[in-house]
């Protein structure tokens, strides 16, 4: 299965469909970070921390795994040079049509994250990386390609998810509230479930995912070369919001320099 290829199209059903992380940003978020004010999410609800950025006007900032018109035209309203790269087509003209709506100097390229390859060594003064890893068989390879594009002193924030929360039968969880534990960790769905199950859900138009360990999430980072530096945990709260919400916070949120 090419579960990339896969997952591109599940995220461009979800832009016709109006996904919450596909809607752009309106004018007046844009107005606001013409004036330096930056209020992005890396994680579902918890606004990145203004000293996690360095000086925006005229950095050079790759927003990956990062389409939907969110964050690429907000970072480039405040002054940086943004290149967006998803594996979605239809999330990537999100950030175009804001670019043109707002008449920014944006750059999109359609890749996978853990493919770099587009781009030379030290590139980039920051890599915006908003949760997305969860679609990547292998989160160690997006650390190494991170860490090769930076440039000295730049910094990688990243957001994902807890990997304790594949353990959970996940219709259990989001549709009865029942915190049913099921899956050993690793976790993924292509290795994980039943044939008949994993045909369902590609079926119903569902992404892959894969669980990462805390050790690749986090130790990965750190054996690609860079220094944690900050960090944050976060909750899904809002609608739909499933029980474990009350229990503990399954987002993660951390920020990289590299030397």
């Amino acid at each position: 299965m090419d579960v990339y290829a896969h997952n591109r199209d599940v995220w461009d059903r979800r832009v016709a469909a109006g996904d919450i992380w596909t809607i752009p940003v309106s004018p007046e978020v844009i107005a606001v970070a013409r004036r330096g004010v930056v209020s992005l999410l890396l994680t579902p609800t918890t606004v990145v921390p203004a000293a996690w950025y360095p000086p925006l006007p005229g950095a050079d900032v790759l927003c990956l795994a990062s389409g939907g018109g969110q964050q690429g035209p907000v970072l480039a309203a405040a002054g940086a040079r943004v290149t967006v790269l998803d594996a979605s087509p239809a999330q990537l003209a999100r950030d175009r049509e804001v670019a043109a709506r707002e008449q920014l100097d944006l750059t999109t390229v359609q890749g996978n994250m853990a493919d770099l390859s587009a781009f030379p060594d030290g590139s980039f003064d920051l890599i915006f990386h908003p949760v997305s890893n969860c679609y990547a068989p292998a989160v160690r390879p997006v650390w190494r390609e991170c860490a090769r594009v930076l440039r000295s002193g730049g910094a990688l924030l990243a957001g994902f998810n807890n990997s304790v929360v594949y353990i959970f039968d996940e219709q259990a969880l989001w549709e009865r509230g029942e915190m049913t534990v099921r899956w050993r960790l690793p976790y993924a769905d292509v290795d994980s479930l039943p044939p008949d199950k994993l045909a369902s859900r590609i079926e119903q138009g569902e992404a892959v995912e894969y669980s990462h360990t805390l050790q690749d999430l986090i130790g990965g980072q750190c054996d690609a070369g860079l220094l944690i530096a900050g960090m944050y945990e976060d909750r899904w709260s809002g609608e739909g919001a499933p029980v474990l919400d009350a229990y503990f916070p399954w987002f993660i949120a951390t920020r990289a320099v590299k030397p």
